[in-house]
């Protein structure tokens, strides 16, 4: 894959709220799961990257999603990003790139936090944003994408030049309440809005979802990893010991050890700290792919520790 010289090759430094130093963190070897099931949303790959992106971007805007599946914020921006492409109906494309599986794309367009947003308008990329930004600017960088888009005279999915978009579905007041108060790390706020929703539509499962992601944040977000690992390794039998350590293990995107020691606990724990690891065990399936099979594996393992 050859980016063309032309193209912008920094990434901006504005709008970083939220966003994940890419040297800090290890990067697990383990292959994503499909991101979204929608014909505007797309996983691209080195290899055809001029192709999806750059020649597509003749035809329609394409944003380009550089995110990571260990990535906390990505997981708060990615879902709307997908859900707002498949809202527009084609009048821009998401094109979702893994910074682990094309790290030759990241070098080049020196990408060094995610989640990073650039767009490719006319054969071109430009910088977009960095960072888990709120549903309320996200619409509104959308609309700058569109209007650049017609002036540029980009033809559009149906080789008519873009019209101007239908007004947006509404959306749940307390899901933009959420989303804001993630991306300022106001956990409480972003739990409380998502609870809020429940109550209002029991079934909703982007809330109970958000839900076990902001809880997550709230209670390890600003533990030290270190120290309450060292914690646990002194205390095996302290049931809160073992549930802040794999709390900061799935932080950390240690997803399979984090389930060995929860499991390991329950086999050998009773009463009240047994019922505790259990409860937390399942709080943690709930913030992570439930198509995973280290999801899928570990609930069987649950099972089997208990009976």
């Amino acid at each position: 894959m050859r980016l063309t010289e032309d193209m912008q090759r920094r990434p901006t430094d504005l709008n970083i709220a939220g966003a994940v130093d890419l040297s800090r963190l290890a990067k697990p070897a383990a292959e994503a799961a499909p991101t979204s099931t929608s014909p505007y949303v797309y996983d691209v790959m080195e290899a055809d990257f001029e192709d999806k992106v750059l020649r597509r971007s003749l035809q329609v805007p394409v944003l380009i999603d550089f995110w990571a599946d260990w990535c906390g914020p990505c997981k708060q921006l990615s879902p709307i990003l997908e859900r707002l492409a498949d809202e527009a109906g084609g009048a821009w494309e998401l094109a979702k790139v893994d910074v682990d599986a094309n790290q030759a794309i990241s070098a080049q367009l020196q990408i060094q936090s995610i989640p990073a947003v650039f767009l490719a308008l006319g054969g071109r990329l430009v910088p977009g944003f960095q960072g888990a930004l709120p549903e309320a600017q996200l619409r509104q960088f959308l609309e700058q994408v569109l209007e650049a888009a017609r002036q540029a005279g980009v033809p559009g999915p149906d080789g008519e030049l873009l019209a101007e978009q239908a007004p947006p579905a509404p959306v749940d007041p307390e899901l933009l309440t959420a989303e804001d108060a993630l991306a300022t790390e106001d956990y409480a706020t972003a739990v409380a809005a998502y609870e809020a929703l429940l109550v209002r539509k029991p079934g909703n499962e982007e809330a109970r979802l958000g839900r076990a992601w902001a809880q997550l944040l709230q209670r390890a977000g600003a533990l030290d990893p270190a120290q309450v690992l060292a914690s646990a390794a002194s205390a095996p039998d302290d049931v809160s010991a073992q549930t802040r350590a794999a709390d900061v293990e799935v932080l950390a995107a240690e997803i399979q050890p984090a389930i060995d020691r929860l499991i390991g606990f329950v086999k050998r724990a009773a009463g009240d700290d047994r019922d505790r690891a259990r409860t937390h065990l399942l709080e943690l399936f709930d913030v992570l792919d439930p198509d995973d099979e280290r999801i899928v594996v570990g609930r069987r393992a649950l099972a089997n520790a208990l009976y």
